[in-house]
């Protein structure tokens, strides 16, 4: 099963983890894992996305494709684009704390968040005993999962029992070790001049929770019955200890080795071998000795490749040394005992039979490990989740029953001085007060929604419009936008995009407004500010400025300032398409952002206010070009996500997709069918409405039919369930916009198909 998954459907693998020539146990591992993937499956393309606590200091090799540097979030970001992107069919995550940015490593999450890809995380450390960081981060860690990795049994059970793992969740896959022949210790220790010795190895970073001072201690009742013993203490001292306090360490180890009389019998080899020379130095010894410390250890890739090349095994009985030394196939002696070790160790080097037999009982487990072996089993577990992974059939034309409008949400948020922003699922915060973006946006639904009861109308009509008029400072020729609950203003003077949003309210307001004390209120509170347009910059603010002007003109024909701003802004934002544009981009400038779908659609209402053909010709091919950039592979339409913003010239990612962007194209090709007649229009507009209704990357629904809700976004991992101002009014006003688009196209173009 494992190798027809290997030549079948896994071609591409995204790693992450540390990765040589970094010095730790994990960046071996990870290195290990790869060469034995490139190795047992050579078609299989693995990037390696390694881990980097100093970035700028490692020369890594050809695999890694992109350092992460461990505390920088932003890398995590980028790299979750880059792996999306990529071609991977899943992600392989090397898990150890302390590897990862954030606390207890949570920035890891940040990158898995950000992709749709299934991951499966092989941990290192199983903690029994977390702190609450480390409990939160591994928990939504193995949400994330679609399959976890253990590498003792131990741990599969602490995952259930601590931390209500999913059983079915876990595999066991043991630590992989080196494919290398039995050999005698004896025709190896020439190699590093211990001829005529008994060998006893201990390797790895040095370290206090090592426990080598059992060994040493013990050396000196050992010593006096085999006076040849040298007990090889091979390892650079760990990196974080050596930048606290230097060798410190490794001196008192020396120190201690005197002071018992068994200097002689000790080497330290202060080096961080390479594998091939750390298997020799494992093969050239008679014994191997873990006396850690650590109870909880899960893994240790040390004992692992020491019963791989068949090595007798003296260990404490930590949780790893206490699996694979099961049954005899090794020797465990308990914690800091001394007499212990030296009894066991004196044992094994007077009787060459039982060594022999051990050895040998060891190597036979280890076949069962080798790194072909582990490579197989952990791609056969791939196959299985990618095959799992939902997959969409093409759809060219989505299903789309409009929802009613429903206003219910909309009171649920406001209050009598306006509607708040920002929820907390579906229950206002207030912690975040008010913004006239979002009661510009609440003035505009309560014209559209045409079945609101006309008292409900009338409160909440005064309601939004005494917000925005409010937020007018004379003194300032501009709007506010942000206000703190209790009523008090968060600035002098609101962004251009807000200011251009108020003006955008007013001009419908002023058209659409079904009593005609709500037209004339707008008209004159627009005719005092709409100047304030001749000084916006933004090209999102001029175009929603612009959007205003058309609907008062539409109010009023022949309303000069409404034509002085339609004539202000066009020709600079076609002089803008043509410096960004190239062949495969045709956008006004060299990075997409919120609301794309209002540049072209204020672009055909102003040249059908203007009587100019050649804007209404431009605003329908950049609406062209934007829809293809929303449309999905599978036909659907996709948000431009935030993580797509400002990256100039690049294709736009999947998430994270917000509620605004499909009320914007649904308004869009509304416009553009008003403009053409052309029935695709309708199509496109019905494509973006679905969104809402589940037709999307996730297929799952935003809308809340019952209340009129919307949730805030769809993440890669699911919906942001919290149900804020600005997504609630863009489902309404979307409703009310497809509505009307369904009557339109029913009376112009005689459609066979009703979606309201």
């Amino acid at each position: 099963m494992a190798k027809s998954a290997g030549v079948g459907s896994i071609k591409h693998l995204a790693m992450i983890g540390n990765f040589l020539p970094r010095q730790c146990g994990l960046a071996t591992f990870t290195t290990d894992v790869y060469q034995a993937m490139r190795d047992r499956f050579p078609n299989v393309t693995v990037d390696v996305y390694a881990m980097d606590d100093h970035p700028g200091r490692y020369d890594y090799p050809s695999a890694v494709v992109a350092a992460i540097p461990e505390q920088e979030l932003a890398a995590y970001i980028a790299t979750a684009r880059a792996i999306e992107t990529s071609g991977a069919q899943a992600i392989w995550v090397q898990h150890e704390y302390g590897i990862y940015g954030g606390p207890a490593g949570e920035h890891l999450l940040a990158l898995l968040d950000r992709t749709t890809l299934p991951v499966i995380v092989t941990l290192h450390t199983v903690l029994e005993k977390p702190s609450a960081d480390e409990r939160r981060v591994l928990e939504r860690l193995l949400r994330r999962a679609a399959r976890v990795v253990v590498m003792a049994e131990r741990g599969r059970e602490i995952l259930r029992r601590v931390y209500a793992a999913n059983p079915r969740q876990i595999v066991m896959i043991p630590h992989g070790v080196p494919d290398r022949a039995f050999i005698e210790p004896d025709a190896l220790k020439p190699r590093f001049g211990w001829e005529g010795r008994e060998v006893v190895l201990t390797f790895g970073l040095l370290a206090p929770n090592k426990g080598i001072e059992t060994i040493i201690e013990a050396l000196s009742q050992v010593a006096e019955r085999h006076p040849n013993l040298l007990y090889v203490v091979l390892g650079a001292t760990h990196p974080n200890l050596v930048a606290h306090e230097g060798e410190a360490y490794r001196d008192r180890l020396k120190a201690l080795a005197e002071e018992r009389g068994v200097g002689d019998n000790v080497a330290f080899v202060d080096a961080f071998v390479e594998h091939d020379e750390l298997i020799d130095y494992l093969q050239a010894a008679d014994i191997y000795a873990t006396p850690y410390l650590n109870p909880a250890q899960i893994t240790s890739g040390t004992l692992s490749y020491a019963v791989g090349v068949g090595k007798a095994v003296v260990s404490t009985p930590y949780v790893h040394a206490t699996e694979i030394l099961a049954d005899g196939h090794g020797v465990l002696v308990d914690f800091r005992d001394v007499s212990a070790f030296a009894r066991e160790i004196d044992r094994l080097l007077s009787s060459e039979r039982d060594r022999g037999r051990l050895a040998q009982r060891a190597y036979d487990r280890g076949r069962t490990m080798i790194w072909p072996r582990l490579a197989e089993a952990t791609l056969a577990e791939t196959e299985a989740v990618v095959a799992a992974h939902p997959t969409r059939l093409a759809q060219t034309r989505p299903s789309v029953r409009a929802l009613k409008p429903n206003f219910a949400a909309v009171e649920r948020m406001s209050d009598l001085t306006g509607m708040l922003q920002h929820s907390i699922y579906s229950v206002p915060d207030r912690r975040h007060g008010y913004c006239i973006d979002d009661n510009a946006r609440a003035l505009m639904l309560v014209s559209a929604m045409e079945d609101l009861d006309p008292v409900q109308r009338d409160k909440w009509m005064t309601v939004f419009a005494s917000f925005v008029q409010y937020a007018w400072n004379p003194d300032e020729q501009r709007f506010r936008n942000f206000m703190n609950f209790d009523r008090t203003w968060c600035e002098d003077v609101g962004s251009e995009d807000s200011n251009g949003r108020a003006l955008w309210a007013l001009g419908v307001t002023a058209r659409d407004a079904q009593d005609p004390k709500h037209r004339d209120w707008a008209a004159n509170m627009y005719d005092a500010t709409a100047s304030l347009a001749f000084g916006i910059g933004s090209l999102r603010a001029q175009s929603f400025a612009m959007l205003g002007a058309a609907a008062m003109l539409e109010a009023r024909p022949g309303h000069g300032l409404s034509l002085d701003i339609l004539n202000r802004f066009p020709d600079d934002q076609l002089a803008l398409l043509a410096q960004a544009r190239r062949p495969e981009w045709q956008w006004f400038e060299i990075v997409l952002a919120y609301d794309n779908a209002r540049l072209p659609q204020a672009l055909i209402r102003a040249g059908q206010a203007l009587d100019r053909p050649e804007l209404v010709q431009c605003g329908l091919e950049t609406l062209d070009w934007i829809v293809g950039k929303q449309t999905s592979p599978e036909g659907r339409f996709r948000a431009v996500g935030t993580e797509s913003f400002h990256r100039p010239y690049a294709e736009p990612l999947q998430f994270d997709q917000q509620p605004l962007e499909a009320q914007a194209t649904v308004d869009a090709c509304a416009t553009a069918f008003d403009a053409t007649g052309d029935m695709r229009w309708v199509e496109e507009a019905e494509k973006a409405y679905g969104w809402y209704l589940g037709l999307n990357d996730l297929d799952l629904p935003l809308a809340s039919p019952a209340d009129g809700g919307c949730f805030d976004g769809l993440m890669p991992t699911g919906l942001n369930r919290n149900q804020g101002a600005e997504s609630i009014l863009a489902l309404q006003l979307a409703s009310c916009a497809i509505s009307g688009l369904s009557k339109a196209a029913q009376a112009v173009a005689g459609a066979s198909r009703v979606v309201a």
